[in-house]
Formats: C-alpha cells, structure tokens, sequence
C-alpha cells in the first residue's frame, strides 16, 4: 500500500505570520505520526519563510517514522542537512518569489551541481530523491546523476480543469512511473493533492510514497492533526 509523508511546513506558516512559538510544527508531527502517517516531510528554504533550523534539528530527534527534507541545491541548507541528517533528502527547485514551488527541477540543465551534492548526501548513506515534472527526459536525466528516487510532480494533474485534462497527466504521470521503476529509482509523488483527487495516484503501483501538505493541515485546522490524517489515509485507501 502506499505510504504517507505528511508535510507540516504550513504549521509553519502559521506560527511565523506571528513570529511566536505556536502552532508548533513539531507537535504536529507528533500528532501525524500517532495518526498513521509513515513519515514526515519538511522544507528548509533559503528565506526560511515558514521550517526553521532549529525546528529540523528538533525534528530529527523526535520523528519516529521517516523524517524527508526538501531542499534547494544551495550550499548553505547542504550543509546544514548534511550536520543534521535526514532519513532522506529531496531536491527541489525554489524562488525567492514563489508562494510554493512552481514546477520540477531540471535535471537535464543542472547534472554536474546535482551529481556533487547527490554523492555528498551518498557518503553519509542518505538516499536522495529529485521533485521533477512527469516528463521522460528529466527521469532518464535523475537516473543520470545518481538519484535514488524520483518524487513526481503532480501539481498539473491536481489543477486541471476538465476530466480529459486530468486523464492526460494522470497517464504521463503513469508512465514516467513506469520508465523510473525500469531504470531502478524508486518513485514518490506529491504537489496539491487533496482529499477528493488523491486516490488514482495513490492507486499506482510504482508509487512508494506520497508528500501531502496543504490539504492535510488545512483539514485539520478545522477537525485536528490526528482525524485530518486518518481521513487522507483512508482517501488514499478507497480512492
């Protein structure tokens, strides 16, 4: 079946729109993991807009499951990865602009920067996942430079407007799947899934994974941490 990273960066959100100590991210975590979650995600960004360092490091005591960090290939969150140690790392792409990330990273124009500080992540033994479009190009490239894992952005799928818009990435989203398990990297998938849409994704076989976020913690501003992660487990389950 698959499994079920919770993001809490958006708990984040909250607490730094009023620069205080609450709601803490970390008890979220705590909550989502009591609730069934397999793992917890987070992103440490360069304008640490929402995750703080401190948070990681708490974090990474106290996560239980698996504990992913999503970060921009930049030395200075590298290196503090690399001093703390997530169970996984998963590169993405960022700007200082975004309101969240806007697309995959490319793969195909950054293969030397991504290699290095992929080989850098393998030599403390933590597996490294690539957030990329569902696009054949930038899968065979992330096979190229030594991922371990492919995380599938789902952001077109999840926006689409029409049923035939939705079949369409949902079929190359499939596919890329399928080409990533050939060349042995592992797959993930997350970027807007909800409650109503996430069942056909959940429902493909290469998938290992999905990152789940906004959703969740939107859901459980109204009914708590705890029932919003049941309810996405079990969307993910009857989908």
């Amino acid at each position: 079946m698959t499994l079920l990273s919770v993001n809490v960066d958006h708990v984040a959100t909250v607490r730094e729109a009023r620069k205080i100590n609450q709601p803490d991210p970390v008890e979220a975590a705590v909550l989502a993991e009591l609730a069934g979650a397999d793992g917890i995600t987070i992103h440490l960004r360069g304008d640490r807009r929402h995750i703080q360092e401190r948070d990681f490091s708490i974090l990474r005591k106290v996560v239980k499951t698996k504990l992913n960090l999503e970060l921009a290939v930049e030395e200075e969150v590298i290196a503090i990865a690399l001093d703390i140690g997530p169970d996984m790392a998963t590169f993405v792409p960022e700007r200082s602009s975004e309101v969240t990330t806007e697309g995959g990273l490319d793969a195909t124009l950054n293969r030397e920067i991504l290699r290095g500080a992929i080989d850098r992540f393998h030599e403390r033994e933590i597996p490294v996942s690539l957030f990329i479009d569902p696009d054949v190009n930038q899968v065979k490239a992330a096979h190229g430079v030594g991922a371990d894992f492919v995380e599938m952005n789902t952001s077109r799928y999840s926006e689409a407007l029409t049923d035939s818009e939705r079949a369409d990435a949902l079929a190359d989203i499939e596919n890329c799947c399928k080409l990533a398990s050939k060349l042995r990297l592992r797959v993930n998938a997350g970027h807007g899934l909800n409650y109503k849409n996430v069942g056909p994704i959940a429902a493909i076989a290469e998938i290992e994974e999905l990152n789940i976020g906004h959703s969740i913690v939107g859901r459980a501003v109204l009914i708590g941490m705890e029932r919003a992660v049941r309810d996405m487990i079990e969307a993910m389950r009857i989908g």
